[in-house]
C-alpha cells in the first residue's frame, strides 16, 4: 500500500536511505520483490506438507525455491506486457530508474527471500504443523470438527 500511494520510486524513508548512501536509486520495490519470494515459500511450503504432495524435504524446498522463482518471473512477464498494452515509456512504467538489470536483480531478490524464508522460518513452521496435526487428530477422536 505504501508503493502504491507513493509509487514505489519515490517512498520519502527511502529516498533519505539513498541520500545518506548516496545511491542513485530509491530501493523500496527491492523490499517488496525479496517478499515475493519470502511470503509465497510460506503459503506454498505449507499446502505441499498439508496435502502431502511431496514428502522428501529437499524435495519440498526444491519445489518450492522454484515455485517463487517462477512466480516472480511471470510477475516481471506481466509488467513487462503491461508497460507494452498501455504503451507508456516503459521504463517509467516499470520503474527501473535507469537500472539495466532491475529485472534480474528483482528475480534475485525473490530468489533470496524464499531460500531465507525456508532457512529462517522452517522449523519453527513444522513445528506449529505437528501442534496442529496433533490437535486435529484429539478433535477427530472426539468426533468433533476444528
Amino acid at each position: 500500500m505504501v508503493g502504491g500511494h507513493y509509487t514505489y520510486a519515490e517512498v520519502p524513508l527511502f529516498d533519505y536511505i539513498k541520500d545518506i548512501t548516496n545511491s542513485t536509486r530509491n530501493n523500496y520495490d527491492k523490499v517488496g520483490h525479496f517478499a515475493q519470494g519470502f511470503i509465497p515459500a510460506l503459503i506454498s511450503r505449507e499446502i505441499i506438507i498439508r496435502k502431502k504432495i511431496i514428502q522428501d524435504t529437499k524435495w519440498q524446498s526444491f519445489f518450492i525455491i522454484s515455485f517463487c522463482l517462477a512466480f516472480s518471473a511471470f510477475y516481471e512477464l506481466i509488467e513487462w506486457w503491461v508497460a507494452l498494452a498501455t504503451g507508456e515509456d516503459a521504463e517509467a512504467f516499470l520503474g527501473t530508474q535507469g537500472y539495466i538489470w532491475d529485472t534480474q536483480s528483482d528475480m534475485g531478490l525473490a530468489l533470496l527471500g524464499a531460500i531465507i524464508g525456508l532457512i529462517s522460518l522452517g522449523r519453527l513452521h513444522s513445528r506449529q504443523l505437528k501442534k496442529h496435526s496433533k490437535y486435529q487428530d484429539m478433535c477427530a477422536k472426539k468426533g468433533k470438527v476444528p
